[in-house]
């Protein structure tokens, strides 16, 4: 459960106990001295024996300003509240829903696609979603997952496409530290909350919870607090540039650093996700070696443990530990892929995310102390 520290009470109290006194004392002064203003003071009268002064008219707002007020009016329809919902039963068997997290999402398309974090989503019964502008809470279906890449779209049931208003999408390949970004999400529960700042820097790593890598993550100074998860992170036109996700912080709330999943990796899963409900990712068709029985071997590159039948490393040539008529054990080890040197498993899944399904790399493989290239076309896995 969220909460917002309000001032006691009291206090509050005796701040206006001391307003009023003023004022009493303001009005006891002007009689006293028997002030009098001029006809064409009218119009402050008021203002000073309430002991308030003159408000100065407003001057036009300055042009950044206006940018920022009409990117957040274009761009803040399109964000959602995400209500991760779950359901118990009490002593009749009745449902009862509880929340038990909240996050951010946006729309993705006007066919009631939203997209928010996978962790946002995690563990939930149901997911409600609230529009912008709009008290009701939607039913979600969660239609596609990629844990490795804290990325979840959800489908709105009966939403007419009119209420929906999606974001324009970005690229996150061209963007350079400093540029100025906007979030846009509902930190501790408050909806619509908009936040500026810079990118700080980029290629930054981050860990899922599943402890799975994603690459190139963009950091910002942006205020981002927990609710913000799953809400969109804007250029300067109001493009969608990333997805916010993960903050670094001693107490769990801002301290000047947070992340935001790039908006390349959301633009390639989605897709997927919502056509499959998953995405897939190139790779050899093999399971390697734990780090630790590689390590008390003396490989310096990455050990097959074994092949999957009919894959793509079988078909290179590849194949799982045998043992030798001399009782050694002959390992097929991948030191390279493409002239890039290999040497854990990290490597080795960096060099093939680079890479497509139906792509063909050239291993640089060692048996039994001899080295080859092999040729071999990526096949489709399953995250």
């Amino acid at each position: 459960m969220r909460t917002i520290d309000i001032a006691p009470e009291p206090r509050r109290a005796l701040r206006t106990r001391s307003v009023v006194f003023a004022s009493l004392y303001a009005a006891a002064l002007f009689a006293l001295v028997g002030w009098r203003l001029t006809a064409a003071s009218h119009a402050g009268e008021g203002l000073i024996q309430a002991g308030l002064a003159p408000a100065q008219a407003r001057g036009n707002l300055q042009p950044d300003e206006v940018a920022q007020i009409e990117l957040f009016r274009r761009a803040s329809p399109a964000v959602v509240h995400v209500a991760n919902v779950a359901v118990y039963s009490d002593r009749r068997r009745n449902p009862i829903e509880i929340t038990q997290g909240t996050g951010t999402g946006f729309v993705w398309d006007e066919e009631g696609h939203i997209v928010t974090n996978f962790h946002v989503i995690k563990d939930s019964d149901r997911v409600k979603v609230t529009l912008a502008g709009d008290d009701r809470a939607y039913d979600a279906d969660v239609i596609g997952k990629a844990e490795n890449r804290d990325v979840a779209v959800l489908k709105l049931v009966d939403v007419p496409s009119s209420r929906l208003h999606a974001l324009a999408i970005g690229t996150s390949s061209d963007l350079l530290v400093g540029q100025r970004v906007y979030a846009i999400g509902n930190p501790f529960g408050l909806d619509q909350t908009l936040t500026t700042g810079v990118i700080s820097g980029l290629g930054r790593e981050l860990r899922t919870q599943n402890n799975h890598k994603i690459t190139n993550v963009i950091q910002t100074d942006a205020a981002i607090n927990p609710g913000n998860s799953g809400g969109p992170l804007l250029d300067s036109s109001g493009r969608l540039i990333g997805m916010n996700t993960a903050i670094v912080s001693p107490s769990g709330a801002y301290a000047g650093i947070g992340f935001a999943v790039p908006v390349d990796v959301v633009r390639k899963a989605v897709p997927e996700l919502i056509a499959n409900g998953h995405v897939t990712r190139p790779g050899l068709g093999v399971n390697i070696l734990e780090a630790n029985y590689a390590a008390q071997l003396g490989l310096s590159g990455v050990g097959i443990r074994d092949v999957v039948a009919g894959g793509a490393a079988e078909k290179g040539g590849l194949r799982a530990p045998v043992q030798a008529s001399n009782g050694q054990v002959a390992i097929d080890e991948i030191i390279a892929i493409d002239g890039t040197e290999v040497s854990s498993d990290e490597n080795l899944f960096d060099a093939l995310d680079a890479h497509s399904v139906g792509d063909v790399v050239t291993l640089t493989v060692r048996r039994a102390g001899e080295q080859r290239s092999v040729k071999v076309k990526l096949q489709s896995l399953r995250e």
